[in-house]
């Protein structure tokens, strides 16, 4: 028999399941690169969430659609002008177009980039930019050196390359909190307690960083900081200082990634 209890229980259960079902789609397509599967469980996923309600679908499906937009080119480390191009038009189309859609046509404006926010930074904040630098310095060289997985970056040594090398790894930095922290969290928050917002969009970003390049045992490095991300996100409204955040931090690792391949250079790290 079906109680009352059940039936009030069930409404409660569906938005997690749905959310948790688009984390595991983006567990499948990245990091496990089984996009058929990956694609029929996105599917599962949105209609368990039309069962559930108009606007989760409605929000559920705007991540749906960045994260196949993203997955539908090679997500590589290649820095060549050609692969630069075809990844970094699926990665302004995979946020464009759920913002654009949020705001233009289910016209509720649920994802926002806040940059201009007029908050200062406080001592604490100003402090832990400090921290990130020295814990990529600590962290970094110690993760990619020893397991080999820089070699999963080019090898860059002349002017061209290194310019491509620095850029790429800036674009992604920014696009990682653009999509992940402003798009799939704030999605997610709104249907979901923020810890588990957080938790499913840690997944996300983790998986993804894995088909880039980050194995061994990066996602032990990468949850964590994703989490750190949206909860710091959540704290502080600024899109400007999680990206200040992420930027210092893949400036140590493209430093890192020069050392590596180039062991005179920047002999400044522990390996």
């Amino acid at each position: 028999m079906t109680t009352t209890a059940s039936l009030d229980a069930r409404p409660r259960v569906l938005p997690v399941l749905s959310a948790a079902l688009i984390s595991v789609s983006g567990l499948l397509v990245f990091a496990m690169e089984q996009r058929l599967i990956g694609y029929l469980v996105v599917a599962v996923a949105l209609t368990t969430a039309y069962f559930s309600g108009k606007a989760l679908f409605r929000d559920l499906l705007l991540l749906a659609i960045g994260l196949v937009i993203i997955s539908a080119v090679p997500i590589t480390t290649d820095i060549s002008f050609s692969h630069m191009a075809i990844m970094g038009t699926a990665m302004i189309l995979a946020v464009a177009v759920p913002y654009l859609l949020s705001r233009f046509v289910f016209k509720d404006h649920a994802i926002r980039f806040p940059v201009l926010t007029g908050q200062k930074w406080n001592r604490t904040e100003r402090w832990y930019l400090v921290a990130v630098v020295v814990i990529g310095y600590l962290l970094l060289p110690v993760y990619m050196i020893p397991t080999g997985v820089y070699e999963n970056w080019p090898a860059a040594s002349d002017p061209g390359t290194i310019a491509r090398l620095f850029l790429g790894t800036n674009v992604l930095g920014i696009w990682d909190e653009l999509f992940f922290i402003c798009t799939a969290f704030t999605l997610l928050r709104r249907h979901l307690p923020d810890w588990q917002a957080n938790l499913l969009q840690a997944v996300l970003f983790t998986s993804f960083l894995w088909e880039l390049g980050f194995h061994a045992w990066g996602p032990v490095l990468i949850y964590p900081f994703a989490l750190v991300q949206a909860w710091i996100f959540s704290k502080t409204k600024s899109l400007s200082y999680i990206v200040s955040v992420h930027l210092l931090f893949d400036f140590v690792l493209f430093l890192v990634l020069l050392h590596a391949h180039n062991r005179e250079w920047f002999a400044i790290f522990l390996y």
